[in-house]
Formats: C-alpha cells, sequence, structure tokens
C-alpha cells in the first residue's frame, strides 16, 4: 500500500479514536446540561475516576479492562444518580428559579471537582500511571494499527450507538426527550420529573465513566486530567447542538478527525484548533449542526 494511503489511514482511524471518546463524553454531558440543567464541570473527573479504577482493577486485581466497562460504568452512573438526588436537588428545592439553580449547580461541580481531585490525589498520588493492554500491531491492508486502538474504536462506537438506541426507543428514553422538552407538561402527563433528572446526570455519568475506562487503555493516567475533557465535551456539544444526542455523537467524531489532522502537522495546535473552532461556532453557528 502507498505510504500517502497508509499516513491517511492512521490519521483517519487515530480521529476516528479520538472522535469515539469525545462522542461518549459529551453525549453524557449533553444530558446533564441539556436536560437536568447541571452544567457539571466536573464531568471530567468522572471520566478520571474510571480511568483509575479500571487501572486499579486490572493491574491489582488482574480484570480485564473491558470487563471493567460492566462493573466501573454502574458505580459511577449510581454516584451520579446520588449526588443529584441529593446535592442538586436540594440545590433546586431552595433556586428561586431556573437561572439561579443553574449558578448555583455550576458552582456546586468546581466544589466537586476539586473534591474528586484530591481524593484522587490521595489515592494514586500525582504521577502518571499507566498499563499495558493489547499493545501489539494489527495488520490491515498493508496499515499496522495497534489493536488497543482498534479496540477502542469499537467499542466506542457500539456504546454510543446503543445508548442512542436506548433514549430514543425504551420508555425511560421517552420520559428524558419529554421531560427536555417541556418538563411541565410532562409532569402533567405523569413523568416522575425528578426521578428523570437524577437518571439523566447518572446516565452522564456512566457514559463519562466508560469513556475513562477505555481512555485508561492508551493515555496515561493523572488526578488533573479531567478538565480538559470538560473542555472538549464542551466544544461538542456546541458544535453538535445543545441537547442533541445525535449532534454530540456525530460532532465528537468532526472534533476527533479536526484534531488528528491538526496534530498530524503540530501536536502542540491541537488543543489550540479545538478553542478556535468553538469560538468560530460562537460567531457563526451558536446553535450548532443539530440545533434547534
Amino acid at each position: 500500500m502507498p505510504e500517502s494511503i497508509v499516513t491517511i489511514l492512521d490519521v483517519l482511524i487515530g480521529g476516528l479514536l479520538l472522535g469515539g471518546i469525545y462522542a461518549l463524553i459529551a453525549m453524557g454531558l449533553s444530558l446533564q446540561y441539556g436536560v437536568a440543567r447541571v452544567l457539571n464541570i466536573a464531568h471530567g473527573e468522572f471520566i478520571m475516576i474510571g480511568a483509575f479504577a479500571t487501572f486499579t482493577l486490572y493491574t491489582v486485581l488482574g480484570i480485564n479492562p473491558l470487563v471493567c466497562l460492566a462493573i466501573v460504568g454502574p458505580i459511577i452512573f449510581i454516584i451520579g444518580y446520588a449526588l443529584h438526588r441529593t446535592l442538586f436537588h436540594q440545590l433546586s428545592l431552595r433556586a428561586p428559579n431556573p437561572g439561579a439553580y443553574e449558578a448555583s449547580s455550576l458552582l456546586a461541580t468546581f466544589g466537586l471537582l476539586f473534591i474528586i481531585q484530591n481524593l484522587a490525589l490521595m489515592g494514586w498520588g500525582a504521577d502518571y500511571r499507566a498499563y499495558s493492554y493489547l499493545n501489539f500491531g494489527v495488520d490491515l491492508g498493508g496499515a499496522i494499527f495497534s489493536a488497543n486502538k482498534l479496540v477502542i474504536l469499537g467499542f466506542s462506537v457500539g456504546i454510543g450507538v446503543a445508548f442512542y438506541l436506548f433514549l430514543a426507543r425504551s420508555r425511560i428514553g421517552k420520559a428524558i426527550r419529554s421531560a427536555a422538552q417541556d418538563p411541565t407538561t410532562a409532569s402533567l402527563m405523569g413523568v416522575n420529573i425528578n426521578l428523570v433528572l437524577a437518571l439523566c446526570f447518572g446516565f452522564g455519568a456512566l457514559m463519562a465513566g466508560l469513556a475513562g475506562v477505555l481512555i485508561s487503555m492508551r493515555v496515561p493516567l493523572n488526578p488533573a486530567m479531567g478538565m480538559q475533557y470538560t473542555f472538549i465535551a464542551i466544544i461538542v456539544i456546541v458544535l453538535g447542538g445543545l441537547g442533541s444526542i445525535p449532534g454530540s455523537f456525530i460532532g465528537g467524531f468532526i472534533l476527533g478527525i479536526i484534531g488528528e489532522v491538526v496534530s498530524y502537522f503540530d501536536p502542540s495546535l491541537s488543543l489550540a484548533a479545538y478553542y478556535f473552532l468553538f469560538m468560530l461556532l460562537l460567531l457563526v453557528r451558536p446553535k450548532g449542526i443539530f440545533g434547534r
């Protein structure tokens, strides 16, 4: 295979890998803010928890990282659900209006960010941690790709599609979509709004935790890693359209490919390219691709 084709394939696969991870974390944040009205600045810390939990389960107990998806994900869902039923529900009861609730919940997530980071520092220390999993090459038509990269891509796409189908076809998904469109009418039609909002926050944490499991297979970990993923998730949901799950899914892949193309020429410019795109979107199309 010509070298130019191999290079294009390598950039494309790398972009899809990043895009799959970005799609998962953005779908979670889109639910938390688009439906539950919590701009969770600590969203990336749930990714970090999922990554470190997987690192510990694999290196200490020898549990396969792919099996950790079924262990870590539900635990982080429960944590997110419990946080909303306690902290954010109480904040909503005390807030005089929706704007005040959004402001107070934003400040609360800043507090969560520092609490979770410091707990991680106490538990795992400040040094970078990493492990090796499926770290061997796979030949695809003459192009060599790391096996863990292909596995991460496959699982991120599969999880994202399965989650979208769950929201589109299940009764819980319909309740979530109705609460997003008109919570008052949804409540009159029998939807338990408080339960739905807590589920949205829990599902958002779940998607972040699953992304963290996949990230841990490829990226060195440290307790401060979460913030960059939070910013990237915000950019993706602006790109895809606030509250749009398909928009977050597609927007994640678009941003991942853009980042990989920029990194091919200069890796130090990838984050700058994301922020430039973010500012451009706010000026040209603030509602995003699928925004209404």
